[in-house]
């Protein structure tokens, strides 16, 4: 059994990873040669990290398959409540991230460090939450929820459309995706080779 909901899961971790570790990329790389990032290609990536799995793809989890994972599965709330303040703190760790960068952008130099800082702590929080529910949850999931459970969680997934996992962007998103994609540098998009 592979429910779309894992897979859909699963790709929306895949693509919010490539795009956390692209912001690290690339920050790394103006670092090292002591320029300045494009603030409006780091501002379009906090922008979809906000759009997509904050505002779609955490609710669903939080809502829905967390909680018949937990009326399946008693044992699993204690990791299931850590997830939940994850997401809950999620809204407020991407505009305080934000912010830093609207520092580093208005400041200059004197608020590169902090911004780069406060992106490293967030890209590696993020990336052990979905750690976390890649080898923790998903598996339980598959093992004890039942085809009415997955039937329900599959029709809200199916609905999760993130362009940057494959799907044609809708018509809002279009713009965001291309301007990312463009002004990434080759080869973590489609810009110019720094």
């Amino acid at each position: 059994m592979n429910p779309l909901t894992l897979r859909v899961i699963r790709e929306e971790h895949r693509a919010l990873a490539a795009m956390l570790r692209s912001i690290l990329l690339l920050l790394a790389e103006h670092r090292r040669r002591a320029t300045l990032p494009d603030f409006t290609a780091l501002r379009a990536m906090l922008f979809y990290v906000d759009e997509f799995p904050e505002r779609l793809h955490h609710p669903k989890e939080s809502e829905l398959l967390f909680p018949k994972l937990r009326a399946r599965v008693p044992a699993v709330r204690e990791t299931l409540d850590r997830l939940d303040d994850d997401h809950d703190r999620g809204e407020r760790a991407i505009r305080d991230l934000e912010h830093a960068l609207l520092a580093f952008e208005m400041m200059g130099e004197a608020r590169r460090s902090a911004f780069e800082q406060l992106a490293e702590r967030y890209v590696q929080g993020y990336l052990r939450h979905m750690e976390i529910e890649e080898r923790e949850v998903l598996p339980l999931a598959l093992a004890h929820l039942q085809a009415t459970d997955w039937e329900d969680l599959d029709e809200a997934f199916a609905a999760n459309r993130d362009p940057l996992t494959g799907h044609a962007p809708d018509e809002p998103y279009r713009a965001l995706v291309e301007r990312i994609l463009n002004s990434l540098p080759t080869p973590l998009g489609l810009g110019p080779a720094l």
